[in-house]
């Protein structure tokens, strides 16, 4: 088999790569200023991305219930969920507009206060004020579709993106990608003036917590690091890949959603483990679980574990609004499986783990203007490597990408795309993987990659023999699986794609980690035990040049 090559090259103004929260938000925006505008989407935009059935926590700023301090109340909002990983101009401002955005989903339908008032519950701590507001998002990717579409945006599902196209200036004038739509391939030349990227993390990229199933995950798995990866081979500045994020969740059935449970994280005589919470309630949740996601893992290490969630002092008030609560979150499954096998969760206690290392918030270095370092191309939402604010983040930036990306490509002119080398070096990469009729499966190369990346560069110990180890490993991978990866059809042939940009991004990852002589966070050296203070207020980066990967810190923007 060999791919079908479209004749008409597709052009916009505004292309907007990923139909999650981010892109969806980019396109309504962009739009909405007269843009011309297309989504490209691996699914169908109205269940797509890590928000994809819904989610019940937005996190925002409304002045007349939190008040008029605002330095405060930033602060105050970094010692939780979000953390302290980010560049604060940027948290700033997706904080101030956070409202907005509130605002103009309600307006699209997404029921933002279920109970007819403003409701802030979870991801909170005692005697303090809460900064998520409890919503029913079970339907947001339809609303945010259907209002994309009503805007004019066009959508193509089924048409991954899989390289970003550049002039001879630099600048982003376009993207390749594949119709998977049938069995036969299609490639997909776009021309656009602007591009915005919003293709989500990558939880692929190290073993889950059932490696067997590499889909069971609490990120949306179709997110592979392919916009890192596009980004990073575009010549864009990538930030924080050697500082790990992992979440928690129930264990061997990933999700998320761990502040919609209201029970308390306890050991297994049911004693708290954290001094947060001792009696559940639906205002607090239980914070130990951001504040300290790996403590699952730990204490499993050390002997002291497992670690549940305790439901059993939940009043049957809570419980019900829990249950109600899983659905908006998306987590219906979760429902279903208590049903299936009668659980009592006043009775049993269910344990909680520490998931992988996912690229959530690490990927492009954007500036206020979601622009990346490359002319042209803009990021929004979980790939952005600066800032940190979930679905807040993807909804915020998703909208000022779309208001930037549409000003900016105003100011250019179209460039003609159509015989763009890297467009032959595609169609050749993907006829070679299409035509071989012996050789590995993606699932091969996947899962080795996962393999090497928990041995050498995992978050348990770091070192530099291990992670310059790992690194070769990583690089022989690359070789390998562009000399051996098969597949018999469109499906087969995107996944393989995605592992090509998966070993990308972790050889990032390894170069990102090994130069990062300290302790920090889980990023922990047995050769460098200690954190350097000189590093305190610095964030690492890494781009490629023609001379090859080259890495720096910067200072962390205030």
């Amino acid at each position: 088999m060999q791919v079908k090559v479209r004749k008409d090259v597709i052009k916009s103004d505004v292309l907007i790569i990923g139909g999650g929260i981010a892109g969806l938000q980019a396109a309504i925006a962009a739009a909405e200023k007269g843009a011309k505008v297309i989504i490209t989407e691996k699914a169908d935009t109205r269940r797509s991305g890590s928000g994809s059935t819904g989610n019940d926590h937005f996190m925002c700023y409304i002045p007349e219930y939190h008040g008029n301090d605002f330095n405060e109340i930033i602060l105050e909002c970094s010692e939780t969920l979000v953390g302290p990983i980010q560049d604060f101009d940027l948290f700033r401002l997706m904080m101030e507009r956070s409202f907005e955005l509130v605002q103009k989903w309600e307006s699209y339908g997404i029921s933002m206060r279920p109970t007819g008032k403003w409701s802030f519950m979870g991801h909170a701590m005692p005697g303090r004020r809460r900064y998520h507001l409890k919503y029913d998002g079970h339907d947001q990717k339809p609303c945010l579709t259907k209002e994309a579409l009503r805007q004019g945006a066009k959508i193509m599902n089924k048409t991954p993106i899989c390289e970003l196209l550049k002039n001879d200036e630099g600048r982003i004038v376009g993207a390749i990608g594949i119709n998977i739509a049938d069995e036969e391939p299609e490639v997909v030349v776009f021309q656009a003036k602007s591009v915005i990227l919003g293709t989500g993390d990558s939880p692929r990229l190290y073993p889950g917590p059932n490696p067997a199933y590499p889909f069971n995950t609490a990120f949306c798995p179709a997110s592979s690091g392919s916009g890192q990866a596009m980004a990073l081979r575009a010549g864009a500045r990538l930030v924080n890949l050697d500082l790990p994020y992992n979440h928690a969740g129930p264990k061997y059935f990933a999700r998320c959603g761990k502040a919609t449970w209201i029970g308390v994280l306890s050991d297994i005589k049911g004693k708290p483990i954290g001094p947060f919470v001792s009696q559940p309630t639906r205002e607090l949740g239980d914070v130990m679980a951001d504040i300290w996601p790996g403590v699952f893992k730990e204490k499993m290490d050390d002997g002291t574990g497992p670690v549940y969630m305790n439901c059993s002092g939940t009043s049957d008030d809570d419980l019900d609004y829990m249950m109600k609560a899983f659905a908006s979150e998306g987590d219906t499954s979760l429902v279903d499986y208590f049903d299936q096998y009668n659980l009592d969760l006043h009775k049993d206690m269910f344990e909680f783990t520490t998931y992988e290392y996912t690229l959530t918030a690490r990927g492009p270095d954007i500036g206020l203007d979601s622009s990346t370092t490359v002319p042209g191309l803009y990021a929004a939402g979980n790939m952005t490597g600066n800032v940190r604010g979930d679905i807040t983040s993807a909804a915020v930036f998703g909208q000022i990408s779309g208001e930037s990306a549409s000003e900016y490509a105003k100011t250019v002119g179209d460039y003609d795309v159509s015989n763009h080398p890297l467009v032959t070096e595609k169609i050749e990469l993907c006829n070679k993987v299409l035509g071989r009729e012996v050789g590995a499966h993606w699932k091969e190369a996947n899962s080795m990659l996962q393999q090497i990346m928990n041995d050498y560069v995992g978050m348990k110990v770091r070192s530099e023999s291990l992670m310059k180890a790992g690194l070769s490993y990583v690089r022989d991978l690359k070789r390998y699986a562009h000399e051996q990866l098969m597949a018999e059809n469109a499906h087969e042939l995107m996944r393989a794609l995605e592992v090509f940009d998966l070993i990308e991004v972790g050889e990032a990852v390894a170069i990102c980690s090994e130069n990062r002589k300290e302790t920090r966070g889980t990023h922990k050296r047995t050769d460098f035990t200690y954190t350097n203070p000189l590093l305190n207020n610095k964030f690492q980066t890494i781009e490629l040049t023609k001379d090859g990967f080259k890495t720096e810190f910067r200072n962390k923007k205030r």
